[in-house]
């Protein structure tokens, strides 16, 4: 046995630069062919992995555990690199040691940083200067090893003698900045030298002081930006210099005046960029830096790659009726633009961003807010001119855009306009083909809405809030861990929501909270109710688990789920509601009806736009009380998986208890009658199981019945869409699902792709009946889709957490053709044990299936009417076209077909 496992990651990331806790998980995959019964892990501090260098070799571990495999040996050193490596046992044979693999630890209990957080003199609240900070320092000797360990109040760029460290990083990330704010670790070795270095530092507002959330209201955690940074520099001569910032910080302004997050930067060409940089520079409006006041804030190392860039995009020139200069990229996506302008010295170029055009050509903003309240700054910089032609990108900002439009500037060339695509840096895990183009386009339409709301957190809209909120990330994340690498990104955002978490279990709209002690109590407290939105704090963990293999989360999250669902039942069971006082009583079961507190609802069902006034005058308790159930059967599982019997023999009762309690409330005639006889009441009953056997056939009935009174359009909103396809799957019933999937008239996905849509609109419709365009046109939720693609079109979902094991299963449809006169569907999954696919083609009345199975799964495989139990490897399978064609034939094969 000699094959190695490779694709070695340390917390989720392939050689972390400083990673903060002692404790480090670990994960591999083997190759095909490779059975792992055991495994055996070695840590050490230099690539020999000799004794002396060694600080951990496992026990040979049987198992064939491959992720979250957890460090168990001496407590790692602050400020240390360390290697490990694994090795896998099958049959009492030992593969060779896989290649090792770096991590980088930071700074570990009990160190600390030392550096003092600075700023400029206080101005006053109303002062929003970008700030630039610096100092030097002479070295006697070449650096052999130097780190950095930076970060801001706001956002910032670290310099080191003209070197941009940071380039066009988005950092820090958005934390509850009253309890904590992460920092990076830099590797600056290259950028010092012997003698006179300068280091310098620019901070813009960024989520600290820019503007954010709907109401667009800037300072939320206060006015005054700062920097930390504390540098460790070894010398060739064995020396250690640390360079921390202090009082002897000089501080002043520079090329960007100002820069706001939403409203853009203010930025004079005029003033060189790099000259500050320089050892006898001096910055305008020069003072010594000042130590900010001691805050309870703690520095925390962050544990997600960085917002950044990651694609390019070349625009395309015209000059609207107006006279102003377009930029078409051809794509809705998040960046900015990199623009060539030229133009006379000392004048003022207007640049704005925006995701649609006027039905004159006009590049349109004002569509995202009340009409008698434009947004006349929003997505906007202003930009003075100097001496010569200058590229120009925004340092401090992000936008949603496909469209720029330019005013005051010469004429544009072909080479001077380039789009700048920003997301969090993680990688892309899937890939999806079909047949049919559309459904291609639909694919890609999620993919970029993911990229594009994936930023400093998971956002809505990459334009009007940008807020992290809980109800897109709930529906949207069993889409999102198959299409990106996510699990320390998703694991992140959870860790935020448990900060900031009410003490009764309440959960904010959205994460980070956008309260701070600076504000006192923030004006949506009143939403934190809202269950389908709290209820992430249940559903995204136990989709990690499922999809990812990931027990770790589902231990850390616990107390936060647990808080959230104890005060859904404290509310059931000690208030009283409008249905309890105007309606009908429901006896010992009324204590399981969640009908108090605000509930967004099914938010967004076609044609009914904002319903927030109605939820709240009537909370939705058909609603409220499913996910109530829903929950407390999730916590019930997730209970049993850590060990917890005695919480799952009390959730499990709970459950019981919230469903037949929805039951008596809400359902009528056996099944056929539902809530408010919505299809999305028959979706949450099937999906939820909160009906028993014998009333399932009734509701699935009823939910057809609707979904065609509609001419095959669907009506759910931002809850159940994601659930709708599969449960009628399930039902029986593919044959309307793919009606749904395929319907070209709106409401429906195929109908934005007709309109030329590139991303998810928020709404079904995303332009009036005039051509203006309305609401966001980049929201991930209605994208979730995706999941259907994959699980059911293309057929290749989990069957056993993390995709231990794998279910094969694509929904073919009836006829000579697939679904929707599909010819061919296929997916590739990057899954923890390494990639598995499905692929079908149908050709001459004969439908073939080709999937592969990664080492160290198994694969479970539905298809013309026969179920195999396959090993991994490559395998195809044959059968007639046909809902009940006859018996398949499998067979296996050496080589994955093309």
């Amino acid at each position: 046995m000699t094959s190695r496992p490779y694709a070695l990651t340390t917390n989720g990331r392939s050689a972390p630069l400083g990673i903060g806790t002692s404790t480090p998980e670990f994960a591999w995959k083997v190759p095909t062919g490779t059975e792992q019964d055991a495994f055996q892990i070695e840590v050490a501090t230099g690539e020999g992995f000799s004794e002396a260098e060694l600080v951990w070799r496992s026990e040979a571990t049987s198992g064939t555990r491959q992720v979250g495999v957890t460090y168990g040996g001496a407590p790692l050193l602050s400020r240390t690199g360390y290697l490990w490596r694994v090795r896998v046992f099958q049959s009492g044979g030992a593969s060779d040691w896989s290649e090792p693999a770096p991590f980088e630890t930071s700074v570990l209990a009990p160190d600390r940083l030392t550096a003092q957080w600075i700023s400029a003199p206080e101005a006053g609240p109303d002062d929003r200067r970008a700030l630039y900070l610096r100092t030097t320092l002479t070295l006697p000797a070449p650096v052999v090893r130097g780190r950095a360990y930076t970060s801001a109040l706001g956002w910032y760029r670290l310099f080191v003698n003209r070197d941009d460290i940071t380039g066009q990083e988005l950092v820090p990330r958005w934390t509850p900045f009253d309890e904590r704010v992460e920092y990076q670790v830099y590797d600056v070795t290259e950028a010092f030298a012997e003698g006179t270095n300068v280091i310098g530092m620019a901070v813009g507002d960024g989520r600290y002081r820019g503007a954010m959330g709907f109401d667009m209201k800037d300072a939320r955690y206060g006015d005054r930006l700062g920097v930390f940074a504390e540098i460790v520099l070894e010398l060739a001569d064995g020396t250690r210099q640390i360079v921390t910032t202090d009082e002897d910080w000089v501080v002043g302004r520079g090329r960007i005046r100002t820069a706001d997050p939403m409203f853009g930067e203010r930025v004079d060409l005029r003033i060189d960029d790099r000259a500050w940089l320089e050892p006898a520079a001096v910055l305008e409006e020069q003072t010594q830096a000042v130590r900010l006041p001691p805050h309870d804030r703690v520095l925390v190392a962050e544990g997600v790659e960085r917002v950044r860039e990651i694609d390019r995009r070349v625009g395309a020139v015209r000059t609207a009726p107006s006279g102003q200069q377009i930029i078409d990229f051809g794509q809705n996506f998040t960046g900015v633009a990199a623009l060539t302008l030229r133009g006379a010295p000392g004048s003022t170029v207007t640049v704005r961003y925006g995701e649609v055009l006027t039905p004159a050509g006009e590049l349109d903003t004002s569509y995202l807010f009340p009409k008698d309240k434009p947004q006349e700054r929003f997505q906007r910089d202003e930009v003075i001119l100097g001496e010569t032609a200058t590229e120009y990108c925004p340092s401090f900002t992000m936008r949603g855009f496909r469209y720029v439009s330019v005013e005051g500037a010469d004429a544009l060339g072909p080479d001077d306009a380039v789009g700048i695509v920003m997301s969090t840096a993680i990688e892309q895990i899937a890939r999806f083909e079909a047949s049919d183009p559309r459904l291609e386009q639909l694919w890609r339409n999620a993919m970029w809405s993911l990229r594009s709301n994936f930023l400093d957190t998971p956002t809505d809209c990459p334009t009007r809030e940008r807020s992290g909120w809980t109800g897109d990330i709930q529906v949207f994340g069993s889409t999102a861990v198959q299409l990106v690498d996510s699990g320390p990104y998703l694991r992140r955002y959870l860790a935020n929501l448990a900060v900031e978490q009410y003490e009764d279990g309440r959960v904010p709209p959205y994460i980070p909270a956008e309260r701070s002690a600076t504000l006192g109590p923030h004006h949506m407290e009143y939403v934190a109710t809202s269950t389908g939105w709290g209820d992430v704090t249940v559903m995204l963990p136990w989709v990690m688990y499922t999809y990812l293999g990931d027990e770790q989360v589902l231990r850390a999250q616990y107390e936060s789920a647990r808080k959230w669902v104890d005060q859904l039942a404290e509310r059931a069971a000690g208030q009283k509601g409008l249905h309890r006082r105007f309606g009908r009583r429901f006896g010992r079961h009324e204590r399981y009806i969640v009908d108090t507190g605000f509930h967004w609802g099914e938010w967004l069902r076609p044609g009914e736009g904002n319903t927030w006034i109605k939820s709240r005058l009537f909370p939705p308790a058909v609603v409220a009380t499913a996910y109530f159930a829903h929950s407390c059967g999730l916590l019930t599982r997730i209970a049993g998986v850590l060990d917890r019997q005695e919480d799952a023999e009390h959730y499990e009762d709970l459950h019981h208890k919230a469903a037949r309690a929805w039951r008596a409330a809400f359902v009528r005639r056996g099944g056929a009658r539902i809530g408010e006889d919505k299809q999305d009441d028959y979706v949450r009953a099937l999906a939820f199981g909160l009906l028993p056997d014998e009333q399932r056939p009734a509701a699935a009935a009823r939910l057809v019945e609707l979904i065609e009174e509609a001419g095959d359009h669907l009506g759910t909103g931002f809850l159940s869409t994601p659930m709708l396809l599969p449960t009628l799957v399930d039902a029986g019933r593919a044959d309307v699902a793919l009606r749904l999937l395929f319907q070209t008239s709106s409401p429906s996905w195929l109908a934005q792709i007709e309109q030329g849509a590139t991303t998810i609109w928020e709404q079904w419709e995303g332009y009036d009946k005039d051509g203006n365009a309305h609401d966001s046109h980049n929201h991930y939720a209605f994208g979730s889709v995706v999941r259907f693609l994959h699980e059911y079109v293309a057929g290749l979902s989990p069957a056993a957490p993390g995709y231990r094991e794998i279910l094969f299963a694509p929904v073919l449809g009836d006829g000579h053709t697939g679904p929707g006169g599909l010819e061919s569907a296929g997916v590739e999954i990057d899954t923890p044990y390494g990639i598995a696919s499905s692929r079908w083609q149908t050709s001459d009345g004969m439908v073939r299936l080709d999937i592969r199975v990664p080492a160290g799964a198994t694969g479970v495989v539905r298809f013309g009417g026969e179920e195999w139990r396959v090993q991994p490897g490559d395998h195809r399978f044959t059968a007639p076209m046909g809902r009940t064609p006859p018996p398949a034939t499998a067979s296996t094969s050496e080589e994955f077909p093309a």
